[in-house]
């Protein structure tokens, strides 16, 4: 059996590099010319008219990229958290998982751009342009989207806790399974029949008004389909060869041999691991920074120490595993399952836990600041940062569940 998954992570691998490597390559030159004049970079956009420039996983934080013609660019997984970007242009450009936390888009257009699974909160985007943008699965939590116009946009499975969506146009938008609309502001807001609510049903005037939203008719249209985001996938840069990724997959599936300080360093950073099974696995000091983990099965791994720094985890198996001193610097795992986890020392700071199952998980000494509970289910056998055992007051005041369990 272990010889069967050993090959299916293997084959897997494979098929990855051989994809990747069909992809168009990152352009330290464009990067540079970004970097040092927004002018020059505009200048070089317009003689290069219609091109597709991959600034994927880029660093771009804190930047000032004010009126940046940034259209069509691929910027996967870029970290653009504290960045200005007020009246740039981003339409049709990819910012599938990038990171832009506390930004500033004001008047930015985005649209027709692919944001799946984003993190923009924080963000400032007063008046910024969605039309027909992909939003799915990304967080908006206390975002500034006053008079932000979303119309026909995707926002199925967006989190939108505290969100100020006051003033903004909703008209067609998709916003089925949608989290925590009670919670954002609506105050004239504009939703029409064909606005999808978070139940899958279309909008009402009822619903509208009981939102102090504005609710308009429309000619019934016919839903529209998201077009595929300029195809650059996250990139391998950072892996050195197909036999170190061959060696991580050995040691992740079977737990055996030597473990490599090249494979460790490496590691599956950026990687694509959606339902892989690693559980029992050895993964100390793994680097699984940035890497597509949703439903992974990974239970009573040894995680100690490794860098799961914003790391997708939603839905994942993390059960008795060890992930003592790991750092989870904004992860997503929302949903998972961290039942009987050790997680003393682990660095959670801004990380999202929503929905996730810590009865009986162990978070003495961990870094929780600015961490998401709500909705997380903690017992009397779970262990506090502070050393002590959970209690119904204190989940209360993370907005999580507290149930009674059976001391095993």
């Amino acid at each position: 059996m272990k010889q069967k998954r050993y090959e299916v992570v293997t084959l897997f691998i494979g098929l990855t590099l051989s994809i990747y490597s069909t992809a168009s390559a990152y352009d330290q030159n464009a990067f540079n010319t970004l970097k040092k004049s927004v002018s020059e970079w505009n200048s070089m956009r317009q003689a290069r008219a219609g091109e597709t420039i991959d600034l994927s996983e880029t660093e771009l934080g804190d930047i000032n990229l004010t009126g940046a013609d940034l259209s069509r660019t691929v910027l996967i997984g870029a970290e653009l958290s504290g960045a200005t970007l007020n009246m740039a242009d981003l339409k049709k450009s990819n910012l599938m998982m990038a990171l832009i936390k506390k930004a500033n888009l004001k008047m930015s257009d985005l649209s027709g751009a692919c944001l799946v699974k984003a993190n923009l909160q924080g963000s400032f985007m007063k008046g910024a342009k969605f039309t027909d943008a992909n939003l799915q699965d990304a967080n908006l939590r206390w975002t500034m989207l006053e008079k932000a116009d979303f119309s026909r946009a995707n926002l199925t499975n967006t989190t939108l806790f505290e969100a100020n969506l006051a003033g903004a146009n909703l008209s067609g938008a998709n916003l089925n399974g949608a989290h925590f609309i009670e919670q954002a502001n609506l105050d004239g807001a504009t939703l029409s029949n064909n606005t999808i609510l978070p139940s899958g049903e279309k909008a009402t005037s009822r619903w509208s008004g009981l939102h102090n939203a504005i609710f308009v008719s429309e000619p019934e249209s016919v839903p529209i389909t998201y077009e595929n985001p300029i195809s650059v996938p996250p990139s391998v840069r950072e892996i050195s060869s197909g036999d170190v990724l061959t060696g991580i997959a050995e040691k992740a599936v079977t737990g055996r041999g030597k473990r490599s300080t090249g494979a460790n360093r490496s590691g599956f950073e950026n990687g694509s691991l959606n339902n892989v099974d690693m559980s029992g696995a050895d993964l100390r000091n793994t680097n699984f920074h940035k890497a597509e983990m949703k439903s992974a099965r990974m239970k009573g791994a040894n995680l100690q120490g490794a860098n799961l720094d914003r790391a997708f985890l939603k839905d994942a198996d993390l059960s008795k595993s060890n992930l003592s001193n790991a750092l989870l610097y904004g992860a997503t795992l929302t949903g998972a399952n961290l039942s009987g986890a050790n997680l003393e020392g682990a660095s959670l700071f801004e990380a999202d836990l929503e929905g996730a199952n810590l009865e009986g998980a162990n978070l003495k000494g961990a870094n929780i600041m600015d961490a998401n509970f709500n909705n997380a289910t903690l017992s009397q056998q779970t262990i506090l940062p502070s050393g002590e055992r959970a209690s119904s007051g204190w989940a209360a005041l993370k907005n999580a569940k507290f149930v009674k369990m059976t001391q095993e």
